[in-house]
């Protein structure tokens, strides 16, 4: 009973394609290329259901496509012709030739578009973050099949405002570089500003002007993190260094560093019981008196070790 279940494919195909080779191959072909044809048409719609909901632009879809149309095309034929030929091995060498000589042309094309598709499935950064790639700091602006664009931060000027000029990287150089993302897990990061004050000002005091100067900037931050502005000290070589941390914005850490600084500058100057620190060079004068007395001693410790020596 089994026998005759397996055995009827075979008798369906005896029976289309009868004794002739000729038209055994023909029927091959015919079977080949709509299998083919089901197969694209079922990835096609399942690929783009699937990148309408990460690629971000309707665009980026619609390339896509159009290349998966003309690899699935490639493919089709490479199959096509073993049904025509009836050896796989030598249709296979000179597939595999042709497909080494494309992809050795078209290696930095196909890279870049390989690279998208990790952005999109990994998600390491998004349109909206900034990020660091290749040392360029910026805003990412646009994804597409080859490039990204940043509006870079910095760059001809300090610190970390949007510079506005604009910065076209391949995304076939992604692979090879290391990418920093700063909102990979959190709309915020921490930052802080660091002030210098004296050994003799009231720490207590200073501490209580910096939180106070983050709390009253970050405000609507604080209230939608949690997360309160905390101290952190270590010695210098002319004082303390306090450093006040909060979270902040990244794309408008700039600003927020900034008034805060200013807070911290305004509240130190009406408080004399902190004052800044900062390098000083002390230079003493001595009287003569004491100076001819100090030269007299020299010359008597002189005059011992050479006696010592003797």
């Amino acid at each position: 009973m089994l026998d005759r279940i397996l055995s009827w494919p075979v008798f369906v195909w005896d029976l289309i394609a009868g004794p002739d080779s000729s038209t055994r191959t023909l029927v091959l072909v015919i079977v080949t290329s709509l299998v083919l044809w089901i197969g694209y048409k079922l990835s096609r719609r399942a690929l783009k259901k699937y990148m309408q909901i990460r690629a971000l632009k309707e665009e980026n879809v619609e390339n896509f496509l159009f290349f998966w149309r003309y690899f699935w095309m490639a493919g089709s034929i490479v199959l096509i012709a073993v049904s025509f030929s009836g050896s796989i091995a030598g249709v296979g060498i000179s597939a595999a030739f042709l497909g080494m000589i494309l992809g050795w042309s078209l290696q930095a094309p196909v890279t870049g578009i390989a690279a998208w598709l990790m952005i999109i499935l990994k998600r390491p950064f998004k349109i909206g973050d900034r990020v660091i790639i290749n040392g360029i700091t910026g805003d990412v602006t646009d994804i597409n099949l080859t490039h990204i664009l940043l509006n870079q931060v910095g760059g001809t000027i300090g610190g970390e405002e949007k510079s506005g000029r604009g910065v076209l990287i391949p995304n076939a150089t992604l692979f090879s570089q290391v990418i920093y993302n700063y909102t990979v897990e959190a709309k915020y990061l921490l930052d802080e500003v660091p002030v210098q004050v004296t050994f003799e000002s009231d720490i207590d005091e200073a501490e209580r002007i910096c939180t106070e100067a983050a709390r009253t900037v970050t405000k609507e931050i604080i209230e939608e993190t949690g997360v309160e502005p905390f101290i952190r000290m270590e010695f210098t070589d002319w004082g303390l260094r306090i450093r006040v941390r909060f979270k902040t914005i990244a794309t408008d850490r700039q600003r927020i560093t900034s008034e805060i600084t200013r807070h911290i500058l305004e509240e130190f100057k009406k408080n004399p019981k902190v004052e800044f620190r900062y390098p000083l060079q002390e230079i003493r004068y001595r009287p003569k008196e004491h100076l001819s007395q100090i030269t007299h001693q020299q010359k008597e410790f002189a005059a011992q070790f050479e006696d010592s020596g003797d």
